[in-house]
């Protein structure tokens, strides 16, 4: 919105949000806090605008936090692939010791 716009005071960005102008007001602090904003007084308005390099800025963080978090769990995922392949490779493997009808023993059943 405020990128589309340019420029625009707290009271028409307040406007735009089923929310208190006080709560837009804190929200609008937390921007100008974060360098995301600029703000000029004129008088009794704030007039606020994006900083656009402190918006490629955090472009370019969110960009390289999702590749960073999208190669881990593409390593989760074969890790649990394999981990998966293995449970069901041994699940096949006991099933070849017993005899029909029989159930599993556990490791401790067999020193009984």
């Amino acid at each position: 919105m405020l990128a589309g716009r340019g420029r625009m005071t707290a009271t028409e960005i307040s406007e735009k949000f089923p929310i208190s102008a006080q709560a837009v007001s804190q929200h609008l602090k937390v921007l100008l806090q974060a360098n995301l904003v600029f703000v000029e007084k004129k008088a009794q308005q704030r007039i606020y605008r994006l900083n656009p390099a402190a918006v490629d800025e955090l472009e370019q963080w969110t960009h390289q936090l999702r590749e960073r978090w999208s190669r881990r769990l593409d390593e989760l995922d074969v890790v649990l692939k394999k981990a998966r392949s293995t449970n069901e490779g041994e699940a096949g493997k006991n099933d070849h010791f017993h005899g029909e009808g029989e159930r599993p023993r556990a490791d401790h059943d067999a020193h009984l």
